[in-house]
């Protein structure tokens, strides 16, 4: 799911992302302007409680003592903390639990459908390397993937850079994710429902502090909070995808070139097993275009169908 952490572009600093998006508010044009009109009231929370919540659920002793080490160092230097919407959505569970363990291969499907410039390639074992394509580079792990109940905790740790129209000299800095989800009860339609909730913490370096706190803050606030939203959307309509044409989405799954063959296989088994709602005489090849058009520009998406 970019592992959802890869929307915030590791560091958080994909803010001019957002700014170029016309559906900001009051946008006109400027980088300033478009700091001024955002509406803080997203639903998240930067508050000491959410705060203090969030680094209680973090299970720092079960961490590998080099991981724990990184992950207290971004907690004690914390520039900027940020508890993001809850998201409640619909998706198969098995399809949401392989994008959180593959998200190199979710990033795979918008690049075939070309609705995204992120990259997200795989570095070693739950490592990677990305850039999303507005300035922002970096390195992201797993740091720790734990089960409770039906669902689980993930804390990933991550270390990149921007360097853009929004900052005068190139800002660095590292951030630690703690991504918890579960499963809901099933909606009057009887399909699975998932629960995801992310809290960000970034420690920006020294020269980028007054920067991000006095002016950056509230874009980096909201083009998070967007990105998570966004990457829900998509995996609630590849979720109904996969349950109404699983055979188109299998076909997505053979394009997925940087996508190890074995996840690959995997990903399209759990399509097959999610076709529930399959009719006979469906288009395969329509599974791009419908995947792709939230995203795409009219032109480009009638050039997919």
């Amino acid at each position: 799911m970019t592992c959802l952490a890869a929307s915030l572009a590791v560091s958080g600093l994909s803010a001019e992302r957002a700014a170029e998006r016309p559906a900001m508010p009051g946008f006109t044009g400027s980088a300033t302007t478009a700091i001024a009109a955002i509406n803080w009231d997203d639903g998240g929370s930067s508050s000491r409680e959410a705060r203090r919540q969030a680094i209680d659920a973090i299970p720092l002793e079960r961490m590998p003592v080099a991981a724990r080490k990184g992950v207290e160092k971004t907690l004690r230097s914390t520039t900027l903390y940020r508890r993001l919407p809850i998201q409640n959505f619909p998706c198969d569970t098995a399809l949401l639990e392989f994008a959180l363990a593959h998200p190199e291969a979710i990033v795979d499907v918008w690049r075939v459908l070309g609705i995204s410039r992120l990259t997200l390639d795989p570095a070693g074992p739950e490592q990677w390397r990305l850039s999303d394509g507005y300035g922002t580079v970096g390195a992201l792990r797993l740091a720790h993937r734990e089960r409770r109940g039906a669902g689980g905790v993930l804390v990933f740790q991550g270390r990149g850079g921007y360097s853009g129209a929004l900052a005068p000299k190139p800002l660095t800095g590292s951030c630690v994710l703690l991504v918890r989800h579960h499963p809901d009860p099933p909606g009057a339609d009887g399909n699975d429902r998932q629960t995801v909730q992310i809290d960000a913490f970034l420690d920006v370096d020294g020269m980028g502090l007054e920067l991000v706190t006095r002016s950056l803050q509230p874009l980096i606030v909201r083009s998070a909070a967007m990105n998570l939203g966004e990457v829900c959307v998509f995996m609630e309509s590849l979720s109904a995808a996969a349950a109404r044409n699983p055979a188109g989405v299998v076909r997505l799954t053979e394009r997925l070139a940087r996508t190890d063959p074995a996840d690959r296989a995997v990903l399209a088994g759990i399509v097959r097993a999610a076709g529930h709602a399959a009719r006979p005489g469906d288009d395969p090849d329509a599974v791009h275009a419908e995947l792709a058009a939230r995203w795409l520009p009219a032109e480009d998406l009638e050039a997919a169908r």
